[in-house]
């Protein structure tokens, strides 16, 4: 028992906020931790059960589960899960379920609130899980607005038949808004065009206006998806015009309510979990920007959206290194296969390419190593192939630089501190990203504490990475404006990703390693800078603050590029947003420029 004790201790050392108690209260609390093991497919609870505490996942993985059947994330080590409900009724809001075979610890309810009572980073760092949340993805109560998936095509009502017919079918649509003078004075379908004009005989050269359905049903931008699903059924009818003011503004569709109810992070991750092909893969990750859409409709918190986009990444992934193995053979060594970058901190959108890199146990042989070259470049390939691009800097597995022996990659992270040139301090921007994604975890753990403990002793290497950290600055312009790019293609844009969540990704990692905290997640390592006293708990709040609306609104215009049909991507015009909104972006933009001025002052932990 002492020695189940002491690797509990040693696991919620890697955990946040149990890695913030003091030593004594750390044993002590490893010492209340139950254990169980759980087959894959295993249910932990169902909805409106008593709880018999807080689950935190040591090995394997979990999926949450609303009321509704909708899935609200999936789980993984170090996560935990029902304390919603126990800071609630004490009864579980949710069922949980087992994915893979899975080792989970259970703290009692008792000792849960205990801590909750004494210990303000967890009361802060539980009480805000809470309020980040995904909610349950209920078509019902959606608005009509974020259900459209694409503009409206309309005609005029003096549009032949035939040209109206052949609007449709270059637009692969069922349906068209008749417009006069801007407003929507009916509607034509496919099912029009049947039955009163071929069924008829109706010459196509006619206006559209004869077999048009004049005055139709429409629905405003605030309806709810319930309206629509209401309507469709009680009147018989495939589809619904959104119309403001009586200007077409939007089509609803059968098809548009199947393809929103089939589009689901969970379902996706089980077709990439039983692909054989990357080019299934590829059918399966082309749905994720209307997920996106339907995650942001949804008004899911950001970090809700990127953590469900990146589990399809992750799912992907260690799909392939399944196939990758069923034709190479078994690996000849430990291995494990890590992702950095935006994957590496989950934080993956509607676009990314692919960072990733392998490390292999030390008793790798140089005959060894063409097993994992072929490895990396059946994954990497397969990857590509199921559109995460190739990286443009080639910080990828199948370069023999980032497929070592965890001795080489030792000495990588010690010359990177001990020598942080530029090429140095840009490699380690990527690097102290780093998170397991399937193999062997146990050759990055050990690595992953004695290379933030070196980190944070160096105070030059520190002095580097801040230097570094300052280079991406948000784009503020004077009088209170916003600095837009001046020409080309995105010519009065803001770069959201660059000028705006990257700034503080590198604000976090610094953090981290300053506090030498595990987190990896830029958002989870905010909170553990406050938990731990790296930056003070004002500026933790509004630096926080400021990352949600940032990363919210860059999320918010990538689904309103893919609703207009465009592919999404970082730049955001400032005009397209209200007076608030760009006040308040504008403001967020301030935050973030003051906590990197009080960084590179020396001022971080005052905030």
């Amino acid at each position: 028992m002492a020695d189940d004790s002491d690797q509990i201790t040693a696991f919620l050392q890697t955990v946040h906020p149990y890695d913030s108690l003091p030593q004594d209260e750390l044993a002590r609390v490893a010492g209340s931790f139950g254990r169980r093991e759980y087959p894959a497919g295993s249910e932990i609870y169902a909805t409106g059960e008593p709880l018999r505490g807080v689950y935190l996942v040591k090995r394997g993985a979990v999926e949450v589960i609303d009321r509704n059947g909708a899935l609200v994330s999936i789980l993984g080590p170090r996560n935990s899960f029902g304390e919603r409900g126990l800071l609630r009724e004490g009864l579980a809001v949710t069922s949980a379920r087992t994915t893979e075979d899975s080792e989970i610890l259970l703290l009692a309810t008792a000792d849960f609130r205990r801590l909750i009572a004494e210990y303000p980073a967890f009361e802060r760092f539980f009480n805000k899980a809470r309020g980040a949340e995904t909610r349950p993805n209920d078509l019902a109560t959606l608005k009509v607005a974020d259900l459209m998936a694409r503009r409206p095509v309309s005609c005029g009502p003096d549009t032949p038949i035939r040209e109206a017919a052949q609007k449709m079918r270059e637009a692969h649509i069922s349906s068209l808004g008749v417009v006069k003078d801007d407003r929507l004075v009916g509607i034509v379908t496919t099912r029009d065009l049947s039955n009163r004009v071929l069924a008829e005989g109706l010459d196509p050269a006619r206006p559209v206006r004869d077999v048009m359905t004049a005055d139709p049903l429409a629905l405003t931008p605030a309806s709810l998806g319930s309206d629509v699903l209401h309507l469709m059924l009680e009147r018989r009818i495939g589809h619904l015009p959104v119309v403001d003011e009586g200007r077409l503004i939007g089509m609803i569709t059968q098809t548009d309510l199947t393809r929103f109810q089939a589009v689901s992070s969970a379902r996706l991750i089980r077709d990439a979990a039983t692909a054989e092909t990357p080019e299934e893969m590829a059918a399966v990750t082309a749905h994720i920007p209307q997920l996106l859409v339907h995650l942001v409709g949804a008004h899911n918190a950001h970090e809700v959206v990127t953590r469900l986009i990146t589990d399809i990444g992750d799912a992907v992934t260690r799909r392939l290194l399944k196939l990758a193995e069923a034709e190479l053979g078994p690996a000849p060594v430990p291995w494990l296969w890590l992702a950095c970058g935006s994957q590496g901190r989950q934080e993956q959108t509607g676009i990314s390419d692919q960072d990733n890199c392998l490390m292999l146990d030390d008793s790798a042989t140089r005959d060894d190593m063409e097993y994992f070259a072929r490895m990396a470049r059946f994954v990497c390939d397969g990857l590509d192939a199921a559109g995460y691009y190739y990286c443009p800097g080639d910080m990828m597995a199948t370069n023999p630089r980032w497929c070592q022996p965890v001795r080489v990659w030792r000495q990588y992270f010690r010359g990177w501190i001990d020598r942080p040139d530029p090429e140095a301090q840009m490699l380690a921007s990527v690097m102290f990203d780093l998170r397991p994604i399937g193999g062997t975890h146990a050759l990055f753990r050990d690595l992953q504490t004695e290379t933030l403990a070196a980190a944070s002793r160096n105070s030059i290497f520190l002095a580097h990475m801040i230097s570094n950290a300052l280079k991406h600055q948000p784009p503020l312009g004077l009088l209170r404006g916003f600095a837009t790019i001046r020409s080309g293609e995105y010519k009065n844009h803001v770069d959201m990703k660059l000028g705006g969540v990257i700034p503080v990704v590198d604000l976090g990692r610094v953090y981290a390693m300053k506090g030498r905290l595990g987190a990896v997640n830029t958002r989870a390592r905010l909170q553990a800078a406050e938990a731990a006293g790296v930056i003070s708990a004002s500026g933790a709040r509004d630096l926080i603050e400021a990352y949600d609306m940032i990363a919210a609104i860059r999320l918010e215009n990538q689904a309103a590029l893919v609703k207009s049909g465009r592919k999404p991507d970082n730049f955001m015009a400032p005009s397209d947003l209200s007076d608030f909104e760009r006040s308040h972006l504008r403001d967020a933009f301030v935050v973030v420029r003051t906590m990197q001025s009080a960084l590179g002052h020396g001022k971080g932990a005052l905030g």
